[in-house]
């Protein structure tokens, strides 16, 4: 018996003395620390002439991750001040603290957003950094760069004519598309700057149409990429297929934007005028809802309208879509234009347009398209 007690006394004596047995300390790994941004130059003006030239290199600090540098991660983002990076663009990066864009790729990045040619944009750019398992994310500081995109030549070629007309049975218009007698001005678009078209078209709901550039003549057509009836691609070629109507009859704003190579068809709410004419104490006609024949526009395009008034100051004067009616009737603030106010019935009526401070004669133009006038 005292020889098993001894043994027990053994046995927890050894398991004492394994327990209480001092180990080495734990290694201590760093979990990383934000790295610290630094763009080479904050203002980037390049001509198209140098776009494979590096335009902009960005180096940052190391990171500290417990790793080595090959399983580090960086992302790049890239968004216009003011967003806090909701629609960022971004390059991914490793094994490397810096990286550098070319002028073409800040330029499409540019481009990318609908912003104008030689017009500065301010651009912010971070860095997030963190494992290649995106463990440890940690948020760079942010760096303001103010960049111009340069002109690029169009992805589409430009009408040699400077017009366009619709044709199809998506339209009013049909297939036609004699050389004579001229189209009608409800037919042809209007042009908004130097590489977009649009018009205002009352869409059937079925059918499809295309667009010409000189009457006559199917050679040098435009016709649907890719896409459908609201938004897409085109080209010229004398081919098929069309552009396809919406389904829903009414009227459309069709946009053609031959920089991008895209077109967009959104829904008008308001059906578009079929004429115009002027009224109030500074026409001949004063304020009646049926003025004479000589005060009526002349339709430019498919939405814009035109006519030539002799003004004196302090008069006062406003728009109606129909001789006889009072509404729709459109007006605005200013004496030189800008944007155009409008009831169609049942709501407040626009401001009369003041005469401007010179006696004269004056160019009214209407554009249904921008919502704008203009009296030059």
């Amino acid at each position: 018996m005292r020889s098993i007690l001894n043994f027990v006394v053994l046995l927890t004596g050894v398991a004492f003395f394994t327990a209480c047995e001092k180990v080495e300390d734990l290694p201590n790994y760093n979990v990383g620390n934000p790295v610290i941004l630094s763009p080479s130059a904050t203002s980037i003006a390049f001509p198209a002439a140098d776009s494979n030239k590096t335009a902009l290199t960005l180096t940052w600090t190391f990171p500290h991750y417990a790793t080595d540098s090959a399983n580090m991660k960086y992302i790049i983002e890239m968004d216009s001040t003011g967003r806090n990076f909701a629609r960022e663009v971004t390059r991914t990066v490793t094994k490397k603290l810096s990286t550098s864009f070319t002028a073409k790729e800040l330029n499409d990045i540019l481009l990318g957003y609908g912003y104008a040619f030689n017009v500065p944009v301010d651009m912010d750019i971070r860095v997030t950094s963190s494992y290649v398992n995106n463990n440890n994310k940690f948020l760079s500081n942010t760096v303001k760069v103010n960049m111009t995109p340069y002109k690029i030549p169009p992805k589409v070629a430009l009408p040699a004519s400077g017009r366009l007309f619709i044709v199809g049975d998506a339209s009013t218009f049909g297939w036609t598309n004699d050389a004579a007698p001229p189209f009608p001005p409800d037919r042809e678009f209007s042009r908004i700057d130097e590489t977009t078209w649009g018009g205002i078209f009352y869409m059937t709901g079925g059918g499809g149409y295309k667009i010409l550039q000189t009457q006559g003549d199917w050679s040098t057509q435009f016709h649907k990429v890719s896409g459908d009836a609201l938004n897409g691609t085109f080209e010229q070629a004398n081919a098929d297929p069309a552009f396809p109507s919406p389904t829903t009859a009414g009227w459309y704003k069709i946009i053609f934007d031959f920089q991008g190579g895209k077109y967009t068809v959104t829904a008008l709410s308001d059906p578009l005028p079929q004429e115009l004419y002027i009224t109030g104490d500074a026409t001949g006609g004063g304020w009646v809802n049926n003025p004479p024949a000589n005060q009526k526009f002349t339709r430019l395009n498919s939405n814009e309208y035109q006519i030539t008034m002799s003004f004196v100051p302090g008069k006062y004067y406003k728009f109606l879509s129909s001789s006889g009616n009072w509404q729709p009737q459109f007006g605005g603030s200013s004496d030189t234009g800008g944007d155009l106010g409008a009831n169609y019935g049942g709501g407040t009526d626009p401001s009369s347009v003041p005469t401007p401070a010179a006696a004269g004669n004056y160019i009214i133009t209407v554009n249904f398209l921008t919502n704008k006038y203009s009296v030059q």
